[in-house]
């Protein structure tokens, strides 16, 4: 029965699930939010079940096999690196935009959003010593649901970050390589721990389309246009900013690594797609992690260590170019002008927020707070932006999202581990196994 809707290609039926969404919203306005709603919580939900433990064993795996093809270190290096790399030209981007369109000029006076509430700010001491799990086991539980101001339910953390997940992982990774044969009996259970999770995934993933109806239709029939008009100017800006970045600073990095741009984002397409409609790096995980070695062709081993890390500090939407260009907006709105050294403390801000934004929604007002923050300006002015977040955060999340799949890309090209082939392939359904047949 329902052998004609497999074989329309996954990323068609995502969007065609968007398409149908997005009217159901219209039509039925408030009431699509009770109506369909409840299957994008379903879908949240089912990502929520799979993407710790997805990541746990894939982790383990990795480092345990990563230690006798290539260095560790030399690749987590050269991920940093790019990771960076990145981060400034996003910064660059959001600067140039907010010179260029001006978001910030002629717009109406602005209301502080009733909903909004300063965020606490951790401190970077904080957030490093984080990174170690108190407890794993509570580090395990991942993250929970919760919902914004607006009713939209989203991803949080709870007892632990993926990062805490990815430390603890990697430890049992390396000790596991210290032992060598003594836990040839447990690095195999590992392994095929780490395949039933991904083929648990493909099962998940099968569902996207239908959890993409959900979520669209529920944003589209409970948000309204009234919202959106007044900072109309800052939604294009941030829009017109993130694409730029993914089509032609991304595309230049792949040209200039002798990859065809094409070829990625047809490969990338499902993961970008996901991250859209979810505005969730944690929740689109588990696509671009398929994404990177099903369709682009990133090593196995080399992916479960990348892709995960950079859902967690990989943040070229939310930690640079939305930071940069709002605090532009603001003081172009607030009429200050900004002095170099502010324009540098608002990079140097932003890129470090790059590395510290969470890979949940709601986290870039924390670290536009930062930026506005060091660059002495108002900082109750992020409470304007914070009534059309829920928009803003669809772009930017794809724009991150895309990143944490552009940078094992480029590291794998420099050190032999893409497989052009697969590359430059047609891609296959991210819902196939390893040889086409459906799952």
């Amino acid at each position: 029965m329902f052998a004609w809707w497999f074989q329309i290609k996954f990323w068609k039926r995502v969007v065609l699930g968007f398409v149908l969404g997005a009217l159901a919203g219209w039509v039925f306005g408030p009431d699509a939010e009770t109506w369909f709603g409840p299957i994008g919580d379903l879908y949240v939900t089912l990502i929520m079940m799979i993407a710790v433990p997805l990541v746990f064993f894939a982790v383990i795996n990795a480092v345990a096999s990563l230690s006798g093809q290539k260095s560790i270190a030399e690749l987590a290096g050269r991920t940093f690196v790019w990771f960076a790399i990145t981060a400034m030209l996003a910064v660059g981007v959001g600067l140039l935009f907010g010179w260029l369109l001006e978001p910030g000029r002629g717009v109406g006076v602005l209301q502080v959003a009733s909903d909004y509430k300063p965020k606490d700010v951790p401190g970077a001491l904080d957030m490093l010593l984080n990174l170690v799990p108190a407890n794993p086991f509570q580090a395990l539980g991942g993250a929970a649901t919760s919902k914004l101001a607006d009713g939209t339910k989203v991803l949080v953390p709870r007892s632990g970050t993926v990062l805490q997940v990815i430390f603890f992982a990697g430890l049992v990774g390396f000790a596991m390589v210290k032992l060598g044969e003594k836990v040839a009996g447990v690095r195999k259970l590992v392994g095929e721990a780490s395949e039933v999770m991904i083929q648990v995934t493909r099962y998940v993933l099968e569902f996207t389309p239908l959890g993409t109806f959900g979520l669209i239709a529920a944003l589209v029939g409970g948000y309204g246009f009234e919202q959106l008009r007044p900072l109309l100017s800052f939604v294009v800006a941030l829009y017109v900013a993130c694409a730029f970045h993914i089509v032609v600073v991304y595309s230049s990095l792949l040209l200039a690594h002798g990859l065809n741009p094409l070829k990625f984002f047809r490969g990338a397409a499902p993961g970008m797609e996901v991250a859209f409609v979810a505005s969730s790096s944690f929740a689109a995980l588990p696509v671009s992690l398929r994404c990177a070695t099903h369709n682009l062709g990133v090593n196995k081993d080399y992916a479960a260590f990348a892709v995960p890390l950079g859902a967690t500090i990989k943040m070229d939407g939310c930690g640079a170019i939305y930071p940069a260009l709002a605090a532009v907006f603001i003081s172009q709105y607030a009429g200050i002008e900004l002095s170099l050294t502010q324009y540098m403390v608002i990079a140097l801000a932003s890129v470090l927020g790059s590395f510290g934004t969470a890979g949940v929604p709601g986290t870039a007002v924390i670290m536009a707070t930062v930026v506005l923050s060091a660059a002495g300006l108002p900082l109750e002015a992020i409470g304007y932006l914070y009534a059309i977040d829920r928009v803003l955060d669809m772009m930017r999340t794809m724009t991150n999202v895309t990143g944490q799949m552009l940078v094992p890309v480029l590291v794998a090209r420099e050190t032999g581990m893409l497989d052009k082939q697969v590359y430059d392939a047609a891609p296959t359904d991210i819902g196939d196994d390893e040889e086409g047949q459906a799952a």
